[in-house]
């Protein structure tokens, strides 16, 4: 990427590869490059690789056998939202931990800790409403609904939007409709 005159906006990364393996290549652009999403695009369809993937970075996750239509849906999920997780990711990061990269994320939920109006706009980053979206909704500007965003990164230590919804599902703040 170095190279690159222009960065992508989403790299599909598969997770068997010769030389560098994909978990650690998601790990090292998403550390050199956090505003590239990534896509995992891969045969391995198990917990452990889901979770070790999201871990790392990856911004969505995709068996090589997914339809086309899914493809196209979680690329431009990824695209707009910044990250997209079905049912089975979902499952399968409920046991995540450590999810920032400068302190440990919440995993305990004080009812104190987020405002109503902040937990407003968690609930609808977590139906995977866009900015503007959640403005439109709440009647609040863009701008607001970012230093809602800003602000609930902060609190949780969490680093971007897919660890919000990480932390949300740790601390069961979504309820089970919004997950289908």
């Amino acid at each position: 990427l170095e190279k690159c005159d222009l960065l992508p906006d989403i790299i599909i990364m598969d997770i068997k590869m010769p030389e560098l393996n994909g978990v650690e290549a998601t790990k090292t652009i998403h550390k050199e490059y956090p505003e590239v999403s990534i896509i995992a695009l891969t045969t391995y369809n198990t917990r452990p690789f889901i979770r070790n993937m999201i871990s790392v970075g990856a911004s969505a996750y995709l068996v090589k056998n997914s339809p086309t239509k899914k493809v196209i849906h979680t690329l431009k999920q990824v695209y707009y939202n910044g990250f997209y997780y079905d049912k089975n990711v979902i499952e399968a990061i409920k046991g995540l931990q450590n999810l920032s990269s400068k302190n440990e994320a919440r995993t305990i939920f004080d009812q104190e800790f987020i405002t109503a109006r902040e937990r407003e706009v968690l609930d609808l980053i977590c139906q995977q409403y866009t900015s503007q979206e959640i403005a439109e909704k709440l009647f609040i500007s863009k701008r607001t609904v970012e230093v809602h965003r800003k602000n609930l990164l902060d609190k949780t230590g969490v680093k971007n939007i897919a660890g919000l919804v990480i932390f949300a599902i740790h601390n069961n703040l979504i309820p089970p409709i919004i997950l289908d």
